[in-house]
């Protein structure tokens, strides 16, 4: 097995603490190449995962978080279930002032997905 493989396998949310929690700020991530398999044909599924959140007490390690996202190509899931697991737990991980996931899914078979999960606003 591959050491990146490996590391995939392996792979959890990890957390640090914020460096200003005193102030508001926005983090917006973009995963460009996320990938899972259709849970009915098995055919992969193509997005882009955007995460939008205005941390409080912690904010997410992006290497982490990468192995994370990476570590769902190999499964069967849909769209909506995908993005509010992402959101679910990031909310525990985090529990951040604000959260935003959007799942948007690559057309296939002639139809485009977006999912959108937020937290209401502070």
């Amino acid at each position: 097995m591959r050491y990146g493989t490996k590391a995939i396998k392996k792979a959890k949310l990890e957390v640090w603490d914020n460096p200003n929690p005193e102030r508001d700020y926005e983090i917006n991530i973009s995963f460009p190449e996320f990938t899972c398999l259709c849970p009915r044909s098995g055919y992969p599924d193509f997005a882009t995962i955007k995460i939008n959140y205005v941390p409080d007490k912690k904010i997410v390690e992006l290497k982490a978080l990468k192995l994370y996202l990476n570590s769902f190509r190999d499964v069967h899931i849909s769209h909506e279930e995908i993005t509010n697991r992402i959101y679910s737990e990031l909310e525990k991980a985090l529990k951040p002032r604000f959260l935003e996931v959007v799942g948007d899914f690559n057309p296939r078979g002639n139809v485009k997905t977006i999912i959108r999960v937020v937290s209401k606003q502070p």
